[in-house]
């Protein structure tokens, strides 16, 4: 077993370009806490516009020799890197906890959905098969193949270090391209250790580098004229952003925005699981994401069932350091992140909405100066407060009361966000209509977050998403390939004289 360069003790997390770790050269750092502790880490580097171009320059020419590898030879490699990221799992996942604060083993879960991606496309030799049709016309065959992009680059955000970029780089990979991760530089180590990885594995200097920054180095690459294409996760107005700058770049771009996730409890729904489910999904990760459920549409008298249990179980989470194996939840990944969602829970108070279980003061023994909050939980809350319409992104549960399916199914269709939705009944009419109705991407019946798997892909709808296609699964490929159209025939089958008019099929 190959040792992993963790980097969890570096002073600074610098780059990793054509093979090499580079420490940053702009003079611009950004820091790097332990939310558990509140206590400064690491640095990160910035990456100005000459390390971003530096980056481009070892993907363009590693590209060519990568695309012309045959399929293959290239799932081969992404096997091993695959054998690595599972035997390196806890590694990543210690690394996630540090620099995020969840929790140790939904650290674990986020790896092993990564590794689900990688695994999905050591199939690329079948998944990049084209169309083939025989006499299309009189002594003319036509077939389709698809062919790599060249230098693609994703912008990943915070919540998911590991598993988020692992939605774009192995397809981007796997069709022959090279690639240019940008990551949050929130929690930039793991991204350090999967290009430790991919070199173990023996991927080719250059194929995937890692360029830390902020903004500055995602305009670097969304004006770089040597990217082909950007895939993006994270909020809806930066997604419309690298959206609209990037297609003004003449850029192929997929840009996942924000959410607001409703999980809607019918009346006849088994109470215990409801509650189950609103628990885990609200709470998990400290609502750090991008599938967390942050209302619950209680219809009818499910309201007066579930609500006290709720009240109960909100006020009863262990809250502690992710390292510890029975927390349920941590700290919330930055102080400025904490004060952000406190800012919201203090506008519900003022628009009205009754907060049942205030999260705002809590604290861990031996741990007073981590960024924490316990769970908070809003009662009444209507779609006009600020509450139910933005995206809080932390451990907060806005309830809304309805008084029958039509209206709940209402609620949800006018939320701008379309990202994931649940129903929780017993009523198979209920499920039917609910899945054809709802206009949301991703759709859940008695499963709260309903993330699709590896082979399927992930995507919402209205304005949690900017562009045509979803990410990973078949959908990547599209996405990481363009699809070429070839006509042929030979001199034999040719007829005497110009032709004026196009093949047809005769």
């Amino acid at each position: 077993m190959g040792k992993i360069e963790t980097n969890l003790s570096a002073a600074e997390v610098g780059h990793h370009i054509g093979g090499a770790i580079r420490s940053g050269m702009s003079g611009r750092h950004g820091d790097v806490y332990n939310p558990a502790t509140g206590a400064l880490a690491r640095t990160v580097a910035l990456a100005d516009e000459s390390e971003v171009d530096a980056a481009v320059q070892a993907a363009k020419a590693a590209f060519p020799a990568w695309a012309d590898t045959p399929p293959i030879r290239r799932a081969r490699v992404i096997f091993k890197f695959l054998e690595l990221m599972n035997q390196h799992k806890a590694a990543l996942a210690a690394a996630i906890t540090a620099e995020h604060g969840k929790v140790f083993t939904d650290a674990e879960g986020e790896v092993s959905r990564a590794i689900d991606v990688v695994e999905f496309a050591c199939g690329i030799p079948q998944l990049l098969k084209g169309d083939y049709t025989d006499q299309v016309s009189t002594g003319i065959d036509n077939w389709t193949m698809r062919q790599p992009l060249g230098v693609v680059a994703g912008i990943t955000p915070f919540n998911f270090p590991c598993m988020v970029p692992a939605w774009m780089f192995p397809v981007a990979i796997a069709c022959g391209n090279s690639f240019i991760l940008k990551p949050s530089p929130t929690d930039p180590s793991p991204s350090l250790m999967i290009a430790d990885l991919w070199q173990q594995a023996g991927l080719p200097d250059g194929v995937f580098n890692v360029v830390q920054g902020d903004k500055v180095a995602v305009d670097a690459l969304l004006a770089h004229p040597d990217v082909r294409a950007v895939s993006f996760v994270g909020s809806t107005p930066i997604a419309n952003y690298i959206y609209e700058t990037g297609a003004r770049h003449g850029k192929r771009v997929q840009a996942l925005g924000g959410a607001k996730n409703h999980m809607i409890v019918m009346p006849d729904a088994d109470i215990d699981q409801a509650v189950d489910a609103l628990i885990g999904s609200a709470y998990g990760s400290a609502g750090e994401r991008c599938m967390a459920i942050s209302v619950a549409v209680l219809v009818g008298d499910a309201a007066d069932k579930i609500m006290p249990k709720l009240v109960e179980r909100t006020r009863t989470l262990k809250i502690k350091n992710g390292m510890e194996l029975d927390a349920e939840m941590g700290p919330i990944v930055t102080s400025a992140a904490l004060a952000r969602i406190t800012g919201y829970i203090e506008d519900g108070v003022k628009a009205g909405a009754k907060l049942l279980v205030d999260g705002r003061g809590h604290k861990v023994a031996g741990h007073e100066h981590g960024f924490w909050l316990g769970g908070t939980l809003f009662d009444d809350v209507t779609p006009d407060m600020r509450i139910y319409r933005e995206e809080i992104f932390g451990p907060v549960l806005c309830c809304v009361r309805v008084p029958d399916f039509a209206a709940a199914v209402d609620l949800v269709n006018r939320h701008e966000f379309g990202n994931g939705v649940s129903c929780f009944t017993r009523d198979g009419n209920v499920a039917r209509e609910f899945a054809r109705r709802i206009e949301v991407g991703m759709v859940g019946v008695n499963v709260p977050i309903p993330v699709p798997m590896a082979w399927h892909g992930f995507g919402g709808w209205k304005r949690s998403l900017f562009g045509d296609m979803h990410a990973y699964g078949e959908e990547g490929v599209r996405f990481y390939t363009k699809q070429k159209s070839v006509m042929q025939r030979w001199p034999e089958s040719i007829g005497k004289g110009a032709e004026f008019v196009m093949p047809t099929a005769k």
